[in-house]
């Protein structure tokens, strides 16, 4: 596989402002190919408002972010040859459960709009990638079924479907697996591994789970609403560096925990 040498993503001096407080002051860092990298840091801290204005949700009001070579306007959409490379999964997929959309619908969005014309051939081509999405994460059965009947382990694999419909290059996690059983994050965690070794995926994630950052992420981002440290595992989560960015009480209880 090429792994290309410009980094996917990079943030320069990124600051954003809620209302009157400010979210994240002169966040600067990048992803390189083919990387998994965690995003940790206490409640409060602008891990998701980080994403979300990576992603052009939320505006920034200082400095740059650049997506697989293309700087990202505060005005204008990026283009959607990059658009379709990314890939995002939020902490609580919502969904108004009077929408009457089956998971076969809501898998082909991943390949384009709902209620396009395509020509004959296109059509069937996404047909097939539907297919072979739902059959990769073993979800073949659930296609006719509404999204409000998945239960939580279902909407995820669901979701990883949506991901693979069309090939990308960066998945923006927001603490995916938030709200499943022990058992269901472990299968959760399973598959996006295997496909990430598959896909060649860039995986940018938000998480609090630090034993799976440890075990799987190459990098990790200390965040506070501005950057703490950045590195690897080894490094960044070491007691000092936990505790300039969660505060010494956190980093008791992790050490109380994992003596019991």
């Amino acid at each position: 596989m090429n792994i290309s040498k410009t980094p996917v993503l990079s943030v320069d001096q990124l600051t954003v402002r809620r209302g009157q407080q400010l979210a994240l002051q002169a966040v600067s860092f990048s992803l390189e190919a083919g990387t998994d990298v965690a995003i940790i840091g206490p409640n409060g801290a602008g891990k998701s408002t980080l994403v979300q204005s990576i992603l052009g949700i939320v505006s920034r009001e200082q400095g740059t972010v650049q997506l697989l070579g293309q700087p990202l306007s505060t005005k204008k959409a990026l283009p959607a040859a990059v658009r379709h490379q990314v890939a995002y999964l939020p902490q609580n997929f919502l969904v108004d459960r009077r929408l009457p959309l089956t998971v076969t619908e809501l898998v082909a969005l991943g390949w384009d709009k709902l209620g396009i014309q395509l020509p004959w051939a296109k059509a069937k081509a996404r047909k097939l990638a539907v297919q072979q999405a739902l059959a990769r994460v073993e979800a073949s059965h659930l296609g006719r079924k509404f999204i409000s009947e998945l239960s939580g382990g279902e909407t995820k694999r669901i979701l990883l479907a949506y991901c693979l419909v069309r090939s990308r290059q960066l998945l923006i996690l927001d603490e995916a697996p938030a709200g499943l059983d022990v058992r269901s994050e472990a299968d959760f965690y399973q598959l996006l591994y295997e496909l990430k070794a598959e896909q060649g995926w860039t995986i940018l994630q938000v998480s609090h789970d630090l034993d799976m950052v440890r075990k799987h992420c190459d990098r990790v981002i200390c965040l506070n609403r501005r950057l703490m440290c950045q590195g690897v595992p080894e490094t960044a989560l070491a007691p000092e560096n936990l505790t300039a960015t969660y505060g010494p009480e956190f980093v008791r209880y992790r050490h109380n925990r994992h003596a019991c």
